[in-house]
Formats: C-alpha cells, sequence, structure tokens
C-alpha cells in the first residue's frame, strides 16, 4: 500500500526505520493572496470561499464531525476535501494534532497554535512577506521541531500544510532555486493550469529582481508563510526522529527550500530522516510529473499511498480518480501512517473515508 518512488534505497530505510513508530501529526496552516486568483485553485469554488479553506479544513481537522460548523467545508466544483481522508485516520487511529497558524487571514475556531506570522501579498508583487517574519518564521519552525522532535516516545513527525495557491507559490520556489520545475507542477485541477502558474511567478520574479539566491529573501519575496515554517521543523525534527513532509508539489518545494538553507546556513540535519508523502493521485498525475520534479530536487525519497477510490460507492469520492482535488491536509501522509504503523488495508482505509462520509452527509 506504499509505493516508493525516488531514491528507493533511503525510503525503504526510512519505512524500515519507522515501521515500529507511531505518529504525530502536524498541521500548519497559512495563507496567501496568491490563491485569490481567479481560477488559480479548485480548493473553494470562488475566491471569496478559498479565503475560508484553511479554518474550514482545521475545524473538521480536529472536530470531525458536529450538528454546527462555525466555517462549514467549502464546495468544490467538483468532490470534497482531502480532510475526509486525514480525519478519518487520526481519528480512528487517536493520533495526536498539532495545529499552528502561519499566518492566516482569519482565526481558526479550533485550538491552534500562534507563530506570529502574516498572510502573504501576491507573489506576483515581489514581495510576499517582510523579511523579519520570514527570519521569524523559521526560527519558530526550528523550536517546535525541536520540541516535537525531542518529546518522541518512539514516534516519527507528520508535517502536513493547508495553503490555498500553495502549488504555485511552490512553483515560485522552485523555480527561484534553479530548478526546472515548469510544466511539473500539480494543482486542486483535473489539468494543471501550468501557463497560469508560470506567467504569475515569472512576473513575481522579475518584480523581486533578486540578485542571488538566498532561500530566506526568496520565501520573502515570493513564498508563503507555511514554506519556511515546516523547513525549520523538518531540519530540527530530523536530528532526532524521522519527518514524513506529508504533501505533493508543496512538499518537494520546502524540500528544495531545506537543501538550499543548508548551505547557506549553520544549521544541520539528517536529510536521510526526511521524506515526502504524498497520494498515488499526485505521484501519478498525467498533467504534471511529480516523480520527474523530485529527480530534479535530488536525492528526495518519494513515497506515495497507493489508496484507490475506483471501487467507492461515492461520486464524491470517485473524482479523484479523474484528477480532482487529489491531495491536501496531510491525506497522503496519514494513509501513509496507517499503512505504515498499523497496517491498514485498502479495504479498511477505504471503509474508514466512506463511514466518516456516510456520516457526513447524514448530519447536514
Amino acid at each position: 500500500m506504499i509505493r516508493i518512488y525516488t531514491q528507493k534505497e533511503i525510503g525503504q530505510k526510512w519505512l524500515n526505520n519507522y515501521q515500529t513508530f507511531s505518529p504525530i501529526f502536524a498541521c500548519i496552516l497559512g495563507f496567501t493572496e496568491t490563491g485569490l486568483i481567479p481560477g488559480i485553485s479548485a480548493a473553494g469554488a470562488t475566491p471569496e470561499a478559498r479565503k475560508y479553506t484553511a479554518i474550514a479544513d482545521a475545524e473538521f481537522l480536529i472536530n470531525g464531525i458536529q450538528s454546527h460548523y462555525q466555517y462549514p467545508l467549502p464546495s468544490l466544483n467538483e468532490g470534497v476535501s482531502p480532510v475526509f481522508i486525514t480525519r478519518a485516520v487520526v481519528e480512528s487511529l487517536n493520533i495526536p494534532i498539532y495545529l499552528f497558524n502561519a499566518g492566516l487571514l482569519y482565526l481558526p475556531s479550533v485550538p491552534y497554535i500562534d507563530l506570529g506570522g502574516i498572510p502573504a501579498n501576491c507573489l506576483t508583487t515581489g514581495n510576499a512577506l517582510p523579511l523579519d517574519i520570514v527570519y521569524h518564521l523559521f526560527q519558530k519552525g526550528l523550536d517546535w521541531g525541536k520540541n516535537l522532535g525531542n518529546n518522541t516516545q518512539k514516534q516519527y513527525l507528520i508535517l502536513s500544510e493547508c495553503v490555498v495557491g500553495g502549488t504555485t507559490t511552490a512553483l515560485a520556489i522552485l523555480t527561484g532555486l534553479g530548478i526546472q520545475a515548469t510544466g511539473k507542477v500539480n494543482s486542486s485541477h483535473p489539468n494543471c493550469n501550468h501557463q497560469q502558474k508560470e506567467l504569475i511567478v515569472k512576473k513575481g520574479l522579475e518584480k523581486a529582481n533578486l540578485n542571488t539566491i538566498n532561500p530566506f529573501k526568496l520565501v520573502a519575496a515570493i513564498g508563503d508563510p507555511m514554506q519556511i515554517v515546516v523547513a525549520g521543523m523538518a531540519i530540527a525534527a530530523s536530528q532526532t526522529t524521522g519527518v514524513l513532509l506529508a504533501g505533493g508539489t508543496q512538499m518537494l518545494a520546502v524540500y528544495a527550500l531545506i537543501k538550499a538553507i543548508l548551505k547557506s546556513d549553520q544549521n544541520k540535519a539528517d536529510l536521510e530522516n526526511i521524506v515526502v508523502g504524498t497520494t498515488r493521485w499526485v505521484a501519478e498525475d498525467p498533467t504534471g510529473d511529480t516523480v520527474g520534479l523530485a529527480e530534479s530536487i535530488g536525492d528526495v525519497p518519494l513515497l506515495a499511498t497507493q489508496l484507490s477510490f475506483t471501487q467507492s460507492s461515492y461520486p464524491q469520492l470517485q473524482v479523484y480518480e479523474q484528477g480532482y482535488v487529489k491531495e491536501g491536509v496531510g491525506a497522503g501522509g496519514a494513509a501513509i501512517a496507517a499503512h505504515l504503523s498499523y497496517h491498514w488495508t485498502q479495504e479498511k482505509l477505504l471503509l474508514e473515508i466512506e463511514t466518516l462520509l456516510q456520516k457526513f452527509s447524514k448530519s447536514l
């Protein structure tokens, strides 16, 4: 149920090392005005709805099904939020969750840890975040990574995200780092909007006019607040335990950012303790090239759950097989943890997701 797509030896070693460990799940929420560009994302049917996607997903991730939602999950053009996959796993297995606000427009309605960040301006401004905020968020990431890594009793750390428009800021970071990512990234659309993303990134990089590749200045110019926090957390936690960067394009960009920071900074990391874990729908997305992107970054083990919704009786899950939604809120990482640490089969995982969706539908 877990396939290793790149760096198979390192990936297999990671799985062998942590199969007897239990997971801690951290979700880092952020916002970029890039996500409000018309048509940029399908994580919310309208730009207005996308302002609330992260806090709605957070509310469902923490509380699950309720009689009333302060922030109901936004309607999508097709399918349901990937938070259903994540919630089904963490609820059934009672996995501890840490929720972080790296920089949101609106505060979550559930308990969270505030990192003192701010929402990012659109990357087309070339001035996404103040540099001092980027350094502050990186330090907070280091502190929390050390904290969660040191407090592990045979536990590994899953780092997930929810940032609408985040695959576009990911493309910006990858391009800014000199990685050939054009045409390789994913999106929540069934056919990735590569041309739109590339034009946005080109405009942002031109505005930023960066002379040298400094990873912190790059995030300040064209990134989002989640990226630098997760980079810091992974660097610190990897020194003591395993880290699963739970996501596709966005976490590959974070991995590339980590490598750039390690070159330019005094921080140390154990890169063999860090893997990227996503869904099959991302790893095998025919409208992107996730495997090629991972290979372009180099040395990054890319894993994916082989979860399938082909046999699902729910149309809103079946559309994942047509390329809709694909990933988010650590869905792939949560599924990998269910397979690795708890030996869940395809049938068991599908049953838990469908049961949650059935209860949700009845509660409406």
